[in-house]
């Protein structure tokens, strides 16, 4: 029997009784990754949201909680965020997951986004991996301030966002929306 959250479009999202909407996680080892995990997986269910979405934003959110314990010194926060909105042509309904950091920044975030590039001696698909999984990604890092990432799988997608591919920076340029995802 299939299971009616795998299809989006016959999605039925009634969030139960007082589910968060947004969970902090910071993370500072490896076993911090499991809560990143965890709360996004629970976020997704206690929104009735697609078990696929939820697969992806979770394999997501465990490369970037991955990346903020092996690449900084300090470690770093993940928040969750389930997005709501109603535009011309119904509603829409995603998950944002954002990525912040204090670290060492990036020389070349450009760089960072080529398949099989790695400066921890991965193998250097954990980023572009992540923007392949969601439906917008901004990489915005600065040396010796950090790095933020914002990314965001979408249910039902905004209208005007449709079918667009502007959505997609990884040097932190605007997105179809004028967004930079550097502002979470």
């Amino acid at each position: 029997m299939r299971d009616h959250r795998d299809h989006p479009q016959q999605a039925a999202v009634s969030p139960r009784a007082r589910a968060p909407e947004r969970v902090e996680v910071p993370v500072a080892s490896e076993l911090d990754v499991r809560r990143v995990v965890a709360a996004v997986m629970h976020l997704c269910s206690e929104h009735g949201l697609p078990q696929l979405l939820a697969a992806h934003v979770a394999t997501a959110a465990s490369e970037l909680a991955n990346n903020l314990w092996m690449h900084t010194t300090q470690g770093g926060h993940m928040a969750v965020q389930l997005l709501r909105g109603h535009g011309l042509h119904g509603p829409s309904l995603g998950v944002e997951i954002t990525s912040r950091d204090t670290g060492p920044g990036m020389a070349d975030p450009q760089r960072a986004m080529e398949e099989g590039f790695s400066t921890g001696g991965g193998l250097g698909c954990g980023l572009p991996g992540v923007q392949r999984l969601m439906d917008e990604f901004s990489l915005t890092s600065t040396l010796g301030q950090g790095t933020v990432v914002v990314a965001r799988k979408w249910v039902q997608r905004p209208h005007s966002e449709q079918g667009t591919q502007g959505t997609r920076s990884a040097t932190g340029a605007p997105d179809a929306r004028g967004a930079t995802g550097g502002t979470a």
